[in-house]
């Protein structure tokens, strides 16, 4: 079985902002484990600008793009240092790697990681991911490494996603604040809870939350890959999780709608630059009968986008449906919006979005 373990910056430091040491150690005794039983495992790690935080004596984690991207480069060096350290303990090679979306996002730069990460597995390597913090300033602000758990399960066809945090998983409120919250120990592929929105980061630490592990997990059933929210000191929580053990946490069901992986990055790895409001018909035919998107059911187009950019297909009440590759731009897009395919200039394409490029929600 293949596996990606994340950790998040709330496990993998202490309470200052230290890497947490003891936390890696058994983190990697437990991918020893799993080596032994003839599993592979990727580890996606966090930690790198918290790390640097401490490593350089700031006493809180700064909000500035450029001191983030020097504290990162100075942390990661060290978070992986320990990573080699505790897997030298059990003559495993770690071998890092650094990605920022866009190796999600252009085919070339895919199939170069994907190819990458299935080597190092084959030579018996164990993948320390992270994101490239140190470059991808909107990572930093804006990102984790929840998703991009979630996009390398689907690159390397991981069977599961194991997302360790802080908390036993998902509740049905914070349990911080609301004492008769509820753990949900299973979430099925087509449950509500795969799009509901849930709370940002819990520590000052963290970039994630629940809310980004609600959407990894989407990102990987949709991939065909279960996935397990759990918490990181719990025991053996890698191997239950391998054995699909019951209540390890939050285990959602991989999901029999397996995307390919041009429309996962569609769906998922690009960020939108635009907006597409469609009427009733266009809505229903796009869920339905999984139709191109044609200029006569939108209703307005909001953004600046050019011909080949992501865009966000929305209906009358602003509920998102899907996610296309737009065959023109914006102001093309807009002058052509309500109109039937006989009205079109010649040089405007009948689809506004082709169902091939087209990822439904």
């Amino acid at each position: 079985m293949r596996l990606v373990a994340k950790i998040g910056t709330s496990s993998v430091t202490d309470a200052s902002g230290a890497i947490d040491i003891d936390m890696i150690t058994s983190l990697c005794a437990q991918v020893a484990e799993l080596r032994s039983a003839g599993h592979e495992v990727l580890v996606v790690t966090s930690g790198a600008v918290a790390g640097g935080v401490a490593a350089l004596g700031f006493t809180e984690r700064p909000t500035d793009t450029g001191t983030l991207q020097a504290l990162a480069a100075a942390g990661q060096s060290r978070l992986m240092s320990h990573y080699n350290t505790a897997l030298d303990q059990h003559g495993l090679v770690g071998a890092q790697v650094l990605l920022v979306p866009n190796d999600f996002v252009d085919r070339e730069q895919y199939l170069h990681a994907r190819q990458t990460m299935l080597r190092l597995l084959e030579l018996g390597c164990v993948p320390i991911i992270n994101e490239n913090d140190a470059i991808a300033s909107d990572e930093i602000r804006f990102g984790d490494n929840d998703r991009i758990a979630a996009l390398v399960a689907h690159s390397i066809d991981a069977d599961v996603l194991v997302l360790l945090t802080d908390t036993d998983g998902l509740y049905t409120a914070d349990p911080a604040t609301h004492p008769t919250a509820v753990l949900i120990s299973d979430v099925a592929a087509d449950d509500e809870l795969m799009s509901v929105r849930a709370g940002s980061s819990g520590t000052t630490r963290g970039s994630g939350g629940m809310a980004s592990k609600l959407a990894a997990a989407r990102i990987a059933s949709w991939s065909g890959v279960r996935t397990v929210i759990a918490r990181a000191t719990r025991a053996r929580v890698l191997s239950d999780a391998v054995n699909n053990v019951a209540n390890i946490g939050t285990t959602f069901a991989a999901h029999d709608r397996s995307l390919t992986a041009r429309k996962l990055w569609i769906a998922f790895a690009a960020q939108p630059a635009g907006v597409v409001v469609v009427d009733a018909g266009a809505s229903a035919a796009l869920v339905t009968r999984g139709v191109s998107l044609l200029h006569a059911g939108v209703v307005e187009v909001r953004g600046d986008f050019v011909a080949g950019d992501i865009v966000e297909i929305v209906d009358t009440s602003n509920a998102t449906i899907a996610r296309g590759l737009a065959r023109v731009g914006a102001r093309q897009a807009a002058a052509a919006a309500g109109k039937k395919s006989v009205e079109l200039p010649d040089d405007v394409p009948t689809e506004l979005v082709h169902r091939d490029d087209l990822s439904v929600f």
